[in-house]
């Protein structure tokens, strides 16, 4: 099979033939979809809907996103590469410049760009800033209005007023991930961009994230769902070890939560280990749904000094763009 592309590298199509009868079946369409646009306007949600299985984590928290993530769709006669961003903001720091970063690169060389825009929070100057780095893209580009069910039909349509007033789309659609309505219709709407091309990842993959990712992004998740102000930003996490037990059906995986700070730690921790036994009760549960069997999971809370304004530690965690990617 023919190796697959980087996440920002479009395949040459193969060339059709343009003298194939008419009775002929309908070439098997493949390529990439990148979903871009501000925090929390529901991208990766749209990508849980899209594969009808939790894979990539969500949040109320701005930064919820720092991966470049990749699933995988695949049905008869297309392979649809949908890419999930972090979310592009003004940034304060140096993982907030890296994310950004992230973004804006997994735009290049795709054959879809989907913006999406929260319907419940209405077009502003941000939504502006992402659509005008549309601009210098090639993709065709979509207008994706989420979160529909949180707005009646009146302000539904005034925001998509709004919209088609951003840019010259190729194509808009309003959708509700957490409802499923009108996601079909977002698919079936990229697929029709796509070109003709093989199938660049195996029938069976949904996603290019190693599993050790996944697991740290679910534990990950817990704690922003527990804190409010600085302690989401601040966390990180490693999947350390992950080792699986065929006679007792159980997966043993220990796990890093790192902060910033002292007192972040111990917020984490909570009085007598309240919070951290909370945080791996939760993600125990995502895990095990995840893996298919039982769980123990063991997350220890550490101390890493600044790591958001440390490239070396940024990397580490995978977020950001490392030069040779």
């Amino acid at each position: 099979m023919d190796q697959p592309p980087d996440a920002g590298t479009q395949p040459a199509p193969p060339t059709p033939s343009p003298e194939a009868p008419a009775s002929e079946a309908p070439p098997h369409r493949s390529g990439f979809v990148t979903l871009v646009g501000r925090p929390n306007a529901g991208k990766s949600s749209l990508v849980n809907a899209l594969l009808g299985k939790k894979v990539a984590i969500a949040s109320d928290t701005a930064q919820t996103t720092r991966h470049r993530f990749r699933a995988v769709i695949t049905r008869p006669g297309y392979q649809v590469v949908v890419v999930d961003t972090p979310g592009i903001h003004k940034p304060h720091d140096l993982l907030g410049e890296e994310l950004n970063a992230t973004a804006i690169k997994a735009m290049d060389g795709v054959d879809v760009v989907a913006m999406l825009i929260d319907a419940s929070q209405g077009v502003g100057t941000g939504d502006a800033w992402v659509a005008r780095q549309l601009e210098r893209v090639a993709a065709r580009k979509v207008a994706v209005l989420s979160k529909a069910d949180l707005v009646d039909a009146e302000a539904l349509a005034r925001q998509q007023a709004a919209v088609e007033s951003l840019y010259a789309w190729d194509g808009l659609v309003s959708l509700s991930a957490l409802t499923g309505a009108h996601v079909g219709a977002f698919l079936d709407m990229a697929v029709s961009f796509l070109p003709a091309g093989p199938l660049w990842f195996p029938e069976d993959m949904e996603t290019d994230q190693p599993l050790e990712v996944i697991v740290a992004e679910f534990i990950r998740e817990k704690v922003l769902q527990g804190f409010r102000d600085e302690i989401p930003h601040a966390i990180g996490v490693v999947t350390e070890e992950m080792a699986y037990d065929a006679k007792k059906d159980l997966y043993r995986i220990e796990a890093s939560i790192f902060v910033e700070r002292e007192s972040q730690k111990g917020m984490v921790i909570g009085k007598g280990g309240a919070s951290i036994r909370e945080i791996g009760t939760k993600a125990r549960a995502d895990l095990e749904h995840l893996l298919g069997c039982r769980v123990f999971l063991d997350a220890k809370v550490k101390v890493k000094k600044n790591w958001r304004r440390d490239v070396s530690q940024i990397r580490r965690f995978g977020y950001g763009e490392a030069p040779d990617r």
